[in-house]
């Protein structure tokens, strides 16, 4: 038969398998695993240390004069711990580090100071001002070094992206300004029809996150000056914005009275992830990388600013102490303490991300 021929031809006896395995299985080895993993095992009675969060600020700064305005940005936490904050035409700075406070630079007599920003190294302080002007002021020899015009409406918002400081205005636009040449107007953004208030550079600095007062958030790359995504979900204004710095595609965005909600955004699906309803205004929002957690500042009704794990969302805490709204918040460079200032003219320091280690 063709089986046997095919077997002949192959050597093979067509009686014998081809491959046999004749080694014997392992026998069975019985080892004691308690001897390699003997740790012992927490009783299930006992709870691990809950965190905790000091309620009340460890300190109190008075701040006369902080212009009540949600719409402005008068306070920011530099890289060398120094916390600049505008109190109308002035701008004083606070040295973390000795507790000494020191008056910095102020306007004209027919100018107040509308925003304020820190360059990444605190080097250099970038002031914007109601007549459209963006200045820059150096830190050790406490002097201006530029005034850079071309606008006639008040400069509410400013962001830092290495030697491009972009400026938002009462009149909806954004300047792109290169602050290394003569000619520092580069580019200039048209995406809101009325003020913009929330302006913030993703750390790696291809995306730009911009909120205004027609209750936009607009999402721009770096590549282009027509928006890359528009979300209209806020139903008031958007002056809270921040970039999660673990996660870099990741923007969250705060409402207005008429909103008050905080939404999450992958900003490169352009999907909303998932939204906290605050309960009261939004005015900032401040992440923890260490905790995972996010810091939120509220205006009417609350006043007070709140803690929120995240992804859950879950409540961590509630920060009360100011009488009234609370328009700005800054963190400082180690990132355990935040800043806050309200228009009772308070200047409240908090422990809300204390160091674990």
């Amino acid at each position: 038969a063709y089986q046997e021929q095919l077997a002949k031809a192959c050597g093979i006896a067509i009686d014998q398998r081809i491959l046999a395995f004749n080694i014997e299985p392992p026998g069975v080895e019985r080892q004691d695993l308690r001897t390699t993993w003997n740790r012992p095992l927490r009783a299930p009675n006992v709870k691990l240390a809950k965190r905790r969060i000091p309620t009340i600020a460890e300190k109190v700064l008075d701040a006369p004069g902080l212009i009540d305005d949600f719409y402005l940005s008068l306070l920011d936490w530099s890289s060398k711990n120094q916390l600049a904050i505008a109190l109308d035409k002035t701008v004083y700075i606070w040295n973390a580090d000795t507790g000494s406070v020191q008056e910095f630079c102020q306007t004209a007599d027919d100018n107040f100071i509308t925003s304020l920003q820190w360059t990444a190294d605190g080097s250099y302080l970038a002031v914007g001002t109601d007549n459209g002007d963006a200045q820059i002021w150096d830190l050790d020899s406490n002097s201006k070094i530029r005034t850079m015009r071309g606008r006639n409406s008040r400069v509410g918002v400013l962001s830092w992206d290495k030697h491009i400081l972009s400026s938002g205005s009462r009149d909806g636009s954004i300047w792109h300004h290169d602050v290394r040449i003569a000619n520092h107007k580069v580019a200039e953004l048209l995406g809101h029809s009325s003020e913009v208030c929330g302006l913030k550079w993703r750390p790696d600095g291809q995306m730009l996150a911009s909120g205004g007062n027609d209750n936009l958030v607009n999402i721009w790359d770096i590549r282009s000056t027509t928006p890359k995504f528009t979300k209209t979900e806020h139903m008031a204004a958007v002056k809270a914005l921040a970039w999660c710095p673990w996660q870099l595609n990741l923007l969250a965005t705060g409402g207005g009275t008429s909103d008050q909600n905080v939404h999450f955004w992958n900003t490169t699906t352009a999907g909303k992830i998932s939204t906290i309803h605050a309960g009261s205004q939004v005015t900032s929002i401040i992440w923890s990388r260490e905790y995972k957690e996010l810091l939120t500042s509220h205006g009417f009704p609350n006043n007070h600013l709140s803690i929120w794990s995240y992804p859950s969302l879950n409540k961590v805490a509630d920060l009360s102490g100011h009488d009234s709204r609370v328009l700005h918040t800054a963190l400082s460079p180690d990132g355990q303490t935040v800043a806050s200032t309200a228009s009772d003219e308070n200047l409240k320091f908090w422990k809300a991300f204390e160091s674990r280690k």
